[in-house]
């Protein structure tokens, strides 16, 4: 029974090291994209929602560059812990912007014809700030 519960254990572990590492690469490819201002295929790793709620990978860019600009122009990126918050996963994102500020970001995403996309993202306050 031990045996049996140990491989249930490692199966559901590499199953989840999997995932993570999955919806990782499509937050990489998208912050990617924005690096080189490819607005096009940014648009591609957003959920069908986000697609429509911006219509043109255009507008979707000028919203990045407006309002998530430690986005557009990372220095560096390191993943965080990735949640499950009723029933919805968040992988939450420390970016440093080019002036060594770091700032704090929930991606959540949703799984979309076999493929993970990214449904919004929530920029969490600075670290000690309590406002």
């Amino acid at each position: 029974m031990r045996i049996v519960f140990a491989l249930l254990l490692s199966l559901w572990a590499s199953v989840s090291v999997a995932q993570e590492r999955d919806i990782q690469a499509v937050i990489t490819q998208q912050i990617e994209a924005f690096q080189v201002d490819d607005f096009a295929q940014a648009f591609t790793y957003a959920s069908p929602n986000i697609q429509g709620f911006f219509g043109t990978s255009e507008r979707f860019g000028q919203m990045v560059m407006s309002g998530y600009p430690m986005v557009h122009r990372p220095d560096a990126v390191r993943y965080l812990e990735l949640r499950e918050i009723a029933g919805n996963l968040w992988q939450r994102v420390m970016i440093t912007d080019p002036a060594g500020v770091i700032h704090m970001l929930d991606y959540q995403m949703k799984m979309i014809d076999g493929m993970w996309r990214i449904n919004g993202v929530q920029i969490l306050p600075a670290p000690g700030d309590t406002a």
